[in-house]
């Protein structure tokens, strides 16, 4: 039987043609995932330097100054630290369900930012369930941080993963109904669409104006669901040593370090996009809606352009939370549970069935 050499070097050929062609499909599958972990790594990066230099103004004093210009690089070097300490695990405890809590706590943030859209159609999963999905995914945290407490074998971290899990519960209810009042008024659950529903009327369209006391209550409640102060009940410093995170040291105390901001920052993301219209620009007096229409000609200048006003309204929300946690007093527990409960729920569903009259009878 005689072998023909070229038939055989097309076969290779072609062979090595498909498995290119598959290894540069999972490429482009990888490529958006690892830019979006990459600019969430430098937003939090940012956060950290900025409430450092933030604290340090409101506090008069110079803050952080010596790591890289002006102090950025103090949060890396302090990254960097945190992995070259010593792991310790507690001697008693649950070691499974210690190793476990802070990974469930960062993945089940992470896992948020697929639904965000950071700029003009620039989303990783443009879902029909998209702000529910974030509700969803956002209450598995506090899970992890439960089982961080519990797996310490420590009264301190078990009662701070206690209050953790009361604090979400209390404070989740009124904020998935005031992100169901944004759905009624976009007429769906896709964070694309309630930006452009608020992008057809500009400014006074967006969510701010037309729902003002959901904004208020999904403010308050943005900053209890990230444990922020005056809401910072469970690592509480004066009463529970560190809370959940007092065993901890190393990179599992850094993964607790980072979920803070990550949360943070998906949180004031969360804001902007349903009150503040995400990528829009329409400001009175600003030739904003010009812009935005040559923008969606020059894509990659209008991508660039709605990235970036999507991230200042979101420092925007940034800058209050961190002014607010040195303005105000840390709440006692019974007084943080009585807001969620008293105050915030019959507020979050008056403030439901007033949109949802008010949409009946536009009808």
């Amino acid at each position: 039987m005689i072998i023909d050499t070229s038939q055989v070097q097309d076969i290779n050929s072609f062979s090595r043609l498909e498995f290119l062609k598959e290894f540069y499909g999972i490429l482009w599958v990888l490529v958006p995932i690892l830019t979006t972990v990459l600019g969430i790594t430098i937003g939090v990066l940012v956060i950290v330097w900025l409430e450092r230099e933030i604290s340090a103004g409101i506090q008069q004093r110079i803050g952080p100054e010596y790591a890289g210009p002006l102090g950025v690089l103090q949060a890396l070097a302090d990254g960097t630290k945190l992995l070259f300490k010593e792991n310790l695990l507690p001697s008693r405890g649950d070691t499974r369900l210690f190793s476990m809590g802070p990974s469930i706590a960062v993945i089940s943030i992470l896992l948020s930012y697929s639904v965000i859209p950071f700029g003009y159609r620039l989303v990783l999963a443009d879902l029909p369930i998209g702000v529910f999905l974030w509700i969803a995914i956002s209450s598995v945290a506090p899970i992890g941080l439960l089982m961080s407490g519990y797996g310490s074998n420590n009264k301190y971290s078990f009662l701070g993963g206690l209050r953790a899990a009361a604090q979400s519960i209390s404070y989740e209810i009124p904020l998935t109904l005031c992100v169901l009042s944004i759905s009624l008024l976009s007429n769906s659950s896709s964070t694309v669409d309630i930006v452009e529903a608020q992008s057809k009327y500009g400014f006074w369209g967006w969510n701010l104006w037309r729902q003002p006391i959901g904004f208020v209550i999904f403010l308050i409640s943005s900053l209890a669901e990230c444990e922020r102060l005056p809401f910072d009940l469970p690592e509480a410093e004066e009463e529970l040593v560190a809370g959940y995170q007092t065993e901890y040291s190393g990179i599992k105390f850094g993964l607790f370090y980072v979920a803070s901001y990550l949360n943070l920052l998906v949180s004031s993301l969360f804001v902007t996009v349903l009150y503040l219209g995400g990528w829009d620009i329409s400001i009175p007096y600003i030739l904003g809606y010009e812009l935005f229409e040559i923008n969606k000609v020059y894509e990659v200048f209008g991508m660039t352009i709605s990235i970036f006003i999507t991230l200042a309204k979101t420092y925007l929300f940034l800058f209050i939370s961190i002014a607010t946690r040195w303005t105000l007093p840390r709440l006692r527990i019974d007084q943080l549970l009585n807001l969620g409960w008293k105050f915030l729920l019959p507020i979050s569903l008056g403030n439901l069935l007033l949109t949802t009259s008010f949409q009946l009878f536009s009808l």
